[in-house]
């Protein structure tokens, strides 16, 4: 099941970079990133409540608080950096770069949870880094 939620996900990021090069135009991109969270904010704490998570939220760890808050401070910094790249660039070539997350996120899984690094792995980082590097430049 995880896999149609990644294929999902896929689909989205892919609608979300096209949908923002339109809405960005004429548009600062600092305000475009805080209205697009605002439509983040409302869907996702929608989702808390139709779904009766939201008593969860009173046994959640400090630890957890933490990494959670690490994370949103870091998805922020994405958004602002990816929507200040797709209002200088175009789409075709800026998406392609901010992929690259995903060689990131499979070296920094090796190096800080300690996930299988294997030799398939690796090719796939090399692949999609020179895929990268040809739609990119």
């Amino acid at each position: 099941m995880w896999v149609v939620f990644a294929v999902m996900s896929a689909v989205f990021a892919a609608l979300t970079s096209i949908l923002a090069k339109v809405g960005i135009e004429g548009v600062d991109s600092n305000l475009a990133t805080a209205l697009r969270t605002v439509v983040v904010l409302a869907v996702a704490w929608g989702m808390v409540f139709l779904t009766g998570a939201q008593g969860g939220v009173f046994s959640i760890s400090r630890k957890s608080w933490v990494f959670l808050a690490l994370s949103g401070l870091a998805t922020g910094a994405s958004w602002l950096c990816y929507y200040r790249a797709l209002q200088l660039g175009e789409v075709s070539r800026v998406a392609p770069i901010d992929k690259l997350s995903v060689v990131l996120t499979l070296v920094l899984a090796f190096v800080f949870l300690h996930e299988r690094f294997t030799l398939r792995s690796a090719a796939g980082c090399v692949l999609l880094a020179a895929g990268t590097l040809m739609l990119a430049l």
